[in-house]
């Protein structure tokens, strides 16, 4: 709203009643009062289309967008996208580390926690890399980056979408307005929409992903990606190799957060989708003690039965989601209604032996028990160490 108050005349609308210190604000407002005279609604990703306002406002033919397409169009950036079901965050901030490594001026943006429209005004020479949620996309109109990025698609946020098909279209939206000196970097054998140049970066030469420092085989994809589009851009390979060498990763995102007697602690909090933690769970041996469940999304949980039989010793149940996943993953492995994480920590550190992995991976977004899945996977963080309501042996940290 504040980038906007300096282009004409705005009007802000919230339902709740959020502290705030700028003009012409309206709260515990469902905004339908205030839409006469309004030429664009501009709306936060998480409002759904449902919502009155938004229904009403296309009903009376009035442009709305989201955020995204709003800080797109105030800047002469050139852009660089990233969506997928999975993966996005790691994938924006590796390719921020290759621009960084190349010597390029860049910022890294969109859903990641820096929203796009503060960059607004700033640095015009700087590369924006941008993760574009499913949310943001559906609000996009003629959001066109230079280079665009779908790391993968499994279903999700079909609470919010409505559907599959209606997920992977927003999804799709990220090539829909590419021309052709633009570039689309996709999965193999994936049609998309748009005019942007095509590569396939499961088709990329490995070489420069061979000694990722990030863990597992869905990041080995990650790095293949942004070395993909790095290099369709003309960034320097000896740049590539170096940040893909180096990067450690993001927190919340396979973050090994302790070693307490030999048992290793990962945060994968991020993972609130079913497809997110299969391939965590994966990317270990067996012995591990893997915390799952929070809030429902729509999901079926029976894709993890195979991963869990072949990666666990346990699993530990926490959350709203506890009764669903009993119910589709249990019998394969001892199975532990744990209620929360505080207490799902304590079963599987009093479990788990010297080798093993007791790993965060919920599957389900956190919103039953906790604000959001930081939060989560800080909890999970302070237990790890050794924090309240954690038991057993302790150990190095």
């Amino acid at each position: 709203m504040r980038v906007l108050a300096d282009r004409g005349e705005v009007i802000g609308v919230d339902a709740g009643s959020p502290p705030v210190d700028l003009p012409n604000v309206h709260l515990e407002s469902d905004g339908l009062d205030l839409l006469d005279g309004v030429r664009t609604v501009v709306k936060s990703p998480g409002v759904r289309p449902s919502a009155p306002v938004i229904a009403e406002a296309r009903r009376r033919g009035l442009e709305v967008m989201g955020e995204l397409e709003a800080a797109w169009r105030l800047m002469p950036n050139d852009f660089v996208a990233v969506t997928g079901t999975n993966g996005k965050t790691t994938t924006v901030e590796l390719l921020g580390e290759i621009h960084r490594a190349a010597g390029i001026p860049v910022e890294v943006a969109g859903n990641v926690g820096t929203p796009l429209a503060s960059l607004v005004g700033g640095d015009p020479e700087a590369v924006i890399v941008c993760e574009a949620s499913s949310f943001q996309l559906a609000d996009s109109l003629a959001f066109a980056p230079g280079a665009a990025v779908l790391l993968n698609l499994a279903p999700d946020h079909l609470d919010w979408h409505g559907s599959v098909e209606a997920y992977y279209e927003a999804k799709l939206r990220i090539f829909a307005n590419q021309r052709p000196g633009d570039v689309a970097v996709v999965p193999p054998d994936l049609e998309v929409p748009g005019e942007g140049r095509r590569i396939e970066f499961g088709e990329h030469d490995l070489e420069d992903v061979e000694r990722i420092r990030l863990r597992g085989p869905h990041n080995r994809a990650n790095a293949m990606a942004a070395a993909a589009v790095a290099a369709a851009r003309g960034i320097d390979r000896d740049a590539i190799r170096e940040a893909l060498r180096t990067f450690p990763g993001v927190a919340h995102r396979l973050e090994e957060v302790a070693v307490r007697g030999g048992v290793t602690y990962v945060n994968d909090s991020k993972a609130t989708n079913v497809a997110s933690a299969a391939v965590a769970l994966r990317s270990f041996r067996r012995g591990v003690h893997a915390i799952l469940g929070g809030s429902l999304k729509g999901e079926s949980f029976a894709a993890l039965r195979e991963p869990v039989a072949e990666r666990c010793a346990a699993i530990y149940l926490i959350g709203e989601a506890a009764g669903q996943l009993e119910d589709e993953l249990g019998g394969v492995v001892p199975t532990h209604r744990s209620g929360d994480l505080d207490r799902a920590v304590a079963e599987a550190r009093a479990a788990a032996r010297e080798g093993d992995t007791i790993l965060l991976s919920p599957a389900c977004a956190s919103y039953d028990q906790y604000e959001n899945y930081e939060q989560r996977g800080d909890r999970f963080r302070e237990l790890a160490a050794g924090g309240s309501g954690s038991a057993g042996e302790g150990g190095s940290a």
